[in-house]
């Protein structure tokens, strides 16, 4: 599904990506964890092309996604929904225009078709009804879930979450973390879950890989056993 090939990205003379090679299988849950300012999220904003890398290359599908022209990219993203931290709705913008958004944007799909996907996307997530309420109307979580909705608009067959349960409360992490492995199950999606919650790594992910100064740790070596160790008592 994905490859990633020497994979470096560096800002101000900083690598903050180093020399990354990782194969993500169809339908895994990978948790890429880390300490702050590893790459972590640099290296979801290379996987969605938001980002070009310094050098290396991604690759998915089968196409180099930093080679893609605008076209290419615009479909390539199509089948890749990208969960924010920040959940980043339009808050001028109802929870159904949030998520028929990119739809009506990109497709010329029919209202009713869109209105259709919008309420199997919201029904997924545990928001049915809630199309015509305001994000300022919304708990967190379910500001959360809303986010996880919109990315899932063009049933995409894989999802980047980007620390998807920062700044939750534990019962409203819980929700999302298992709302995650619903959509894996459901939806057969490959996920790429960055967190630095160890509840959330633990309840979601089938493997881990932990990035240190740009560098790949393999989820053996003693450091990241360590970090999970430490974990153990939820």
């Amino acid at each position: 599904m994905i490859k990633i090939k020497n994979l470096t990205k560096k800002f101000n003379h900083h690598f903050v990506i180093d020399g990354i090679s990782l194969e993500i299988k169809e339908g895994e849950k990978l948790a890429v964890i880390g300490p702050s300012g590893c790459g972590k999220s640099t290296l979801l904003r290379l996987l969605i092309g938001l980002e070009n890398p310094t050098g290396g290359e991604i690759e998915i599908d089968g196409k180099i996604v930093h080679k893609l022209e605008e076209e290419g990219l615009i479909k390539l993203r199509q089948g890749i929904g990208m969960v924010f931290q920040s959940s980043a709705l339009f808050d001028s913008l109802t929870v159904g225009e949030n998520v028929a958004f990119a739809l009506r944007e990109h497709t010329h799909k029919s209202e009713r078709e869109i209105k259709e996907i919008v309420a199997r996307k919201l029904e997924l997530v545990d928001l049915s009804g809630k199309d015509d309420l305001m994000p300022s109307e919304l708990s967190g979580g379910m500001q959360k879930r809303v986010s996880i909705a919109r990315a899932l608009a063009f049933d995409p067959k894989i999802i980047l979450y980007d620390e998807p349960t920062t700044g939750l409360d534990p019962l409203t992490s819980i929700t999302i973390e298992k709302l995650i492995n619903k959509i894996a199950k459901e939806t057969g999606a490959t996920s790429v879950i960055v967190t630095h919650q160890v509840t959330t790594i633990l309840r979601t992910a089938t493997r881990i890989i932990m990035l240190d100064r740009g560098k790949l740790i393999d989820s053996d070596r003693p450091v990241v056993k360590q970090f999970l160790e430490a974990g153990k008592e939820i």
